[in-house]
């Protein structure tokens, strides 16, 4: 199964990438996906569902670290069994 995650982190800083954003960008560009797009206001990551599921879990966990107050996400089924 193929999985895609939407994600945003803040609070938002218009000025410069808070450094949880950009914790994000480096989990998701480190892990094992097929697809990355970082966006000022969105971020989107698709691949294999073990590969996903563990790209958030470390998401989650490290941009809470690094000072996320919140983070906004969306999973969709994209490839096999998607309906």
């Amino acid at each position: 199964m193929r999985l895609r995650v939407e994600f945003t982190t803040e609070p938002f800083d218009l000025d410069e990438a808070p450094t949880h954003a950009v914790v994000a960008r480096q989990v998701v560009e480190a892990a094992e996906l097929d697809a990355v797009d970082v966006g000022p206001f969105g971020n989107t990551a698709e691949g294999g569902a073990d590969a996903v599921l563990a790209a958030v879990d470390t998401l989650l966990r490290r941009t809470l670290e690094s000072g996320a107050t919140r983070i906004s996400l969306q999973v969709n089924v994209i490839g096999e069994g998607a309906r």
